[in-house]
């Protein structure tokens, strides 16, 4: 179990200590359950009240909350990202893999870099390139062509079809398939004609995907998510879609194909993004929207309707269907008045 001094908490978050500088912390917990040995945060105030009944050992604070509070704490101007840095320094995750397993397949032609662990019955194909210090997970496939790059953990049961590249220091959780064929199809009289995805997949580096979601390749140019995005789990990206750095999509969310997300965005759960739009960098979508056009205007867009009782919604929904007709109606209605008020 790793442990820490106050001192060196806050040396590593550059941050004052209030208290006992000498106090030493293993492990991070909730401000209604931490223990002694424990260190939490505060960053909304209405958990204020939950402050003054810690058993932390110490508490991260911004310094407008410090006072009142007399126990350890370390100071700093946003204690949910110093919470996070110290999550990270105090983490006991297990490695995917710590050793290359007997049963684990590796095509001779793979080239495999220094420290790299493959988990059991994990299959390496041909011509891969794994980085140092890489993870492979028991189970997984890394397909021909593919490159992981350094310090990419890939956890069991992930799948990489054949030329999926990853950056440095990416996270694939379970389930996880990267590089399934895109859905391209043309139609002639009824039967459907497949189109072959020659496109591949390209991941930047310090990218997380979630468990079960799934990024196909391109159909002719690649898949492409930048630098640094976090997609959570059992999220659809279609072939040929670009998503910017940084930006976060959060769970069940869809993205048809060629859509272009920009830098910085945050997109909320269960949302639906048509194909062949555009998304302007720094837009907010709140989560069950629909997007049937492009946002060329960063801001916040929401289009979910709340929930309601549900003999009020079966009455509205009948009502949404007399809107065209309501509409009409009104627009008789103002030409009747403006001709009646002619002089």
């Amino acid at each position: 179990m790793k442990s820490y001094t106050l001192q060196v908490l806050a040396d590593f978050l550059d941050a004052e200590i209030q208290g006992d500088a000498e106090k030493v912390i293993s492990a991070v917990g909730t401000l209604e359950c931490a223990q002694s040995e424990q260190i939490t945060f505060l960053a909304n105030i209405k958990y204020r009240v939950q402050l003054e009944k810690t058993e932390a050992g110490a508490v991260l604070l911004a310094p407008n909350d410090v006072e009142g509070y007399h126990g350890n704490a370390i100071i700093l101007k946003d204690p949910y990202v110093g919470f996070a840095k110290v999550s990270q320094l105090l983490d006991s995750t297990p490695k995917a893999a710590d050793s290359i397993h007997p049963s684990a397949q590796i095509d001779p032609s793979a080239m495999i870099g220094e420290g790299v662990a493959i988990g059991a019955n994990a299959v390496i194909g041909a011509n891969v390139i794994l980085g140092e210090n890489v993870q492979v997970g028991a189970g997984s496939v890394v397909g021909q062509d593919c490159v992981v790059g350094s310090g990419t953990r890939l956890w069991a049961n992930v799948t990489l079809y054949h030329d999926v590249h990853f950056g440095t220091d990416c996270i694939v959780h379970s389930g996880a398939v990267i590089g399934s064929d895109g859905f391209g199809y043309a139609n002639e009289r009824g039967q459907w004609i497949k189109i072959p995805q020659v496109g591949g997949v390209r991941i930047g580096s310090r990218v997380e995907i979630g468990a079960g979601t799934t990024v196909d390749r391109g159909a002719i140019d690649h898949t492409e998510i930048h630098d640094g995005v976090i997609i959570d789990n059992q999220v659809q990206i279609a072939h040929n879609d670009i998503i910017g750095e940084n930006s976060a999509i959060a769970g069940s969310t869809t993205l048809a194909g060629s859509v272009k997300i920009g830098k910085y965005c945050i997109i909320g759960g269960n949302c639906a993004i048509s194909g062949h739009l555009s998304i302007v960098d720094g837009t907010h979508i709140t989560g069950s929207t629909s997007v049937t056009n492009h946002i060329r205007e960063p801001g916040v867009y929401s289009s979910a309707t709340v929930a309601m009782d549900n003999k009020l919604w079966r009455k509205n929904t009948v009502r949404f269907k007399q809107l065209d007709n309501l509409f009409q109606r009104v627009k008789q209605l103002e030409k009747k008045v403006n001709v009646d008020s002619e002089p």
